[in-house]
């Protein structure tokens, strides 16, 4: 779970959680790990190896980047985009195998909204998200029960950021709600009051803090916080209109706004554009925020010689650079930027070695959400593109 800006929190006892769900799918050291014979590849040696599996492969394969990839990774993939636009890539494709070169929700998503005959797999199982295990199902499951109780009046629907798992997913469709991106939180935390009386956002709650801010509800939210429950005003709970779980994404939780500050200093005419996951006050001192799809936009629409400081993943921020050469794309933080610890899993001895598994016909990690959790965890995604 790792440590939150105040020092590790206990983790709750857990109880069993009300899906039935195929936890063995994911016992990754169960996997195969990389080979040593994969371990030193040079640069050149990867890249005619994954290009010769490539044409080989042909149509039967499509590649995956998501935007926080490094440059090694999204240089061989056929898309590159973020999470929910890469999964509908992969079900328009006709490809037999995806590729997903990302992180272990992301590749699930895909799986859950692809054909039953494309077959998914991640390079890596070790690239999973950090504020996704922040509100895995068991730990939801046993807050369900927490808040229902604390609001035995009121009429809770879960909101699941994409960021989460396929069962978290699943957890929410059961009990009436839905997924929503970054995009489209307001959207989602509006249907959601209009079925119930509070919305319960996981698991980022600078990202649901913002949409609160968006709607103008920002004097009724309260934050639940997993790993104390007994902490929490069971009143103010019941009164609250949003309740927030205490998750946070790592990378985006790092900006600040002495940052915005900082680069304002050194680039007077500078446009800071920053991602939704950043705290409220980051937001506040931005010119811009939207998803990692809108920066890009915005980037790719700017005028030559502007100067845009890009708040989020450090990789995106450098394939801007690369991207439009004319705009000058500078990173947020400076040297102080951080890259993502998952998706860093995912390097290019990953890729070349389950490519050519496929040569082989042996696929490699292979991701395959449960049946029941898959059918429950696509409801919710309808829900959102009914919006």
């Amino acid at each position: 779970m790792g440590e939150t800006p105040h020092g590790p929190k206990p983790m709750p006892e857990l109880k069993s959680t009300s899906l039935e769900t195929d936890l063995s799918l994911f016992k990754y050291d169960d996997l195969e790990r990389l080979p040593p014979r994969y371990r030193d590849l040079t640069e050149a040696e990867r890249t005619e190896r994954i290009d010769a599996a490539r044409e080989a492969l042909g149509e039967d394969v499509v590649i995956l980047g998501h935007n926080y990839q490094r440059r090694e990774i999204v240089e061989h993939a056929d898309f590159v985009g973020d999470s929910y636009g890469l999964s509908e890539r992969a079900a328009a494709a006709d490809a037999e195998y995806v590729v997903f070169c990302g992180v272990t929700f992301m590749a699930e998503s895909a799986d859950v909204i692809t054909d039953d005959d494309q077959t998914v797999i991640l390079p890596s199982m070790e690239a999973s998200c950090p504020m996704a295990g922040m509100a895995e199902a068991l730990q939801v499951d046993d807050a369900w029960a927490e808040l229902t109780a604390a609001a035995p009046e009121s009429e809770i629907v879960p909101v699941t950021y994409m960021n989460s798992y396929a069962d978290l997913k699943a957890f929410c469709a059961e009990q009436g709600g839905l997924v929503c991106t970054s995009s489209n939180a307001h959207e989602a935390f509006e249907y959601a009051l209009d079925r119930g009386d509070t919305v319960l956002f996981l698991p980022d709650k600078h990202l649901g803090e913002n949409t609160a801010h968006r709607l103008g509800m920002a004097d009724e939210v309260v934050e639940w916080d997993p790993w104390d429950p007994a902490g929490a005003d069971a009143e103010a709970v019941a009164d609250a209109s949003i309740v927030l779980w205490d998750g946070y994404c790592q990378v985006h939780e790092r900006f600040a706004v002495d940052h915005v500050a900082a680069v304002r200093d050194r680039h007077p005419d500078a446009n800071v554009i920053v991602h939704p996951e950043c705290r409220r006050e980051v937001v506040e001192a931005a010119d811009v925020v939207g998803s990692t799809a809108t920066i890009r936009e915005t980037v790719a629409a700017a005028d030559p010689g502007e100067t845009w400081a890009i708040g989020t993943e450090i990789h995106l921020a450098n394939h801007l650079d690369r991207w439009h050469p004319a705009v000058n794309v500078v990173p947020l933080c400076g040297d102080a930027c951080m890259d993502c610890n998952a998706m860093r899993q995912v390097d290019p001895n990953y890729l070349t070695w389950v490519l050519e598994g496929l040569l082989e016909d042996e696929p490699r990690n292979v991701i395959a959400v449960a049946d029941r959790e898959a059918e429950l965890a696509s409801l919710a995604i309808d829900r959102m593109l009914e919006l």
